[in-house]
């Protein structure tokens, strides 16, 4: 039987991500600096506060976060574990509905609004239509959660981020997947005079061959492809019945699966 185990695109086995909260003007200048770099993000909106004060307009959300993920983040950013259930449920669907309507894209994702979040909420999110949502807790480790409602990042951008984005560059044992995921609020950076920080990670750590740069939703639906292939009970072939790609190591050469496709494993 051929030993067979799941990489990331194109054989990789490292993933950057990262995630900004609530939509402020200063998004322009981080979603600027990660494009320079290569690097893919997801930014999580309130749709009922987006042109008040200094968050960005309702008009310029599609052409700013252009190859990024536009995600929730609820209406109007309620602590939602102490909000009945009736306005969670209204928070993150009329989210959706709202960013939907902006983006022309459908919102799976959400962070979590002051961090709040409890077991009952977790249980509610899928039938709303939400397939991960970001906590503000971070590990400092960079493993692969499994439990994407409960998706706890590696690092807040100031919290040893150049540091540890030294240790993701060196790491090289190919039998493990590693993620780094890196999340924060872009005012920040204005309020802490440290958009350095930012600048040194992204110039550091963007535009590498050995590092595959996505969304948080594109991380979902890519292990989510993975676990749909249909596998014979030998390995000895494959069958991909989703659209997207998905690369696997064989014996360790790195063999790509298209959609709509059945791979021979055993040469």
């Amino acid at each position: 039987m051929p030993q067979v185990t799941m990489t990331f695109p194109e054989g990789k086995h490292k993933v950057l991500t990262l995630s900004y909260d609530d939509g402020k003007e200063a998004d322009r200048r981080l979603v600027s600096i990660m494009n320079r770099y290569g690097i893919k993000g997801s930014f999580h909106l309130n749709s009922g506060l987006l042109g008040k004060e200094d968050r960005i307009s309702r008009d310029e959300v599609a052409r700013l976060y252009k190859g990024h993920e536009i995600s929730a983040h609820t209406v109007t950013h309620p602590t939602i574990a102490r909000s009945p259930k009736e306005q969670l449920i209204e928070e993150v669907i009329e989210d959706r509905k709202n960013l939907e309507s902006i983006s022309g894209t459908t919102v799976r994702g959400m962070s979590y609004p002051n961090g709040s979040y409890n077991r009952e909420i977790k249980t509610m999110l899928p039938v709303l239509g939400i397939q991960y949502a970001r906590t503000v807790h971070s590990t400092g480790n960079f493993h692969i959660p499994d439990d994407f409602l409960e998706w706890n990042p590696t690092c807040h951008h100031n919290e040893n981020v150049l540091q540890l984005a030294e240790e993701f560059k060196n790491l090289y044992k190919q039998q493990y997947l590693y993620m780094m995921y890196v999340w924060g609020h872009s005012y920040e950076f204005d309020n802490d005079n440290n958009w350095e920080i930012i600048e040194q990670f992204c110039e550091s750590i963007g535009n590498r061959d050995d590092i595959w740069y996505a969304t948080n939703i594109e991380i979902i639906d890519y292990i989510e492809a993975f676990q749909r292939l249909q596998f014979a009970a030998g390995s000895e072939f494959v069958y991909n019945p989703s659209v997207q790609a998905v690369w696997l190591h064989v014996d360790g050469l790195t063999i790509k699966v298209p959609g709509g496709k059945k791979v021979d494993l055993s040469t």
